[in-house]
């Protein structure tokens, strides 16, 4: 019961009701990524996507951005190209978390290039 009421009243979870029946009735599935995320098109061209996990537009990867952004390029049709050795996985924006980067980062927190002139 907690799981329908879910779907139905909140979007940043996963896709909502709404979202499911247009997908259902009205959309084309296109492709998938390696995180999970669906892509689909309406046959009138609007493109949308479902989330494996919780929405966050950061999670879509390079193959598919310009796909969702109507960038036409050499990509557009071929979203499963083989990855160059120094190309690194796609990562969402990891603002925010423990995994988050520092350039400065130790075992002791954020250490910092400066010190205060007033103690």
């Amino acid at each position: 019961m907690l799981t329908l009421l879910k779907k139905i009243f909140t979007w940043w979870n996963q896709d909502t009701f709404g979202t499911m029946l247009k997908t259902i009735f009205f959309g084309k599935f296109v492709g998938s990524d390696t995180q999970g995320n669906k892509y689909y098109e309406s046959k009138k061209g609007k493109r949308w996507i479902i989330y494996a996990d919780s929405v966050d537009a950061s999670k879509i990867p390079v193959e598919w951005y310009s796909w969702m952004h109507f960038t036409p390029n050499r990509i557009e049709k071929n979203h499963n190209l083989e990855k160059y050795n120094w190309q690194k996985p796609h990562q969402a924006n990891l603002t925010g978390t423990v995994d988050a980067y520092y350039p400065n980062k130790n075992k002791d927190g954020i250490k910092k290039k400066y010190s205060s002139w007033k103690e």
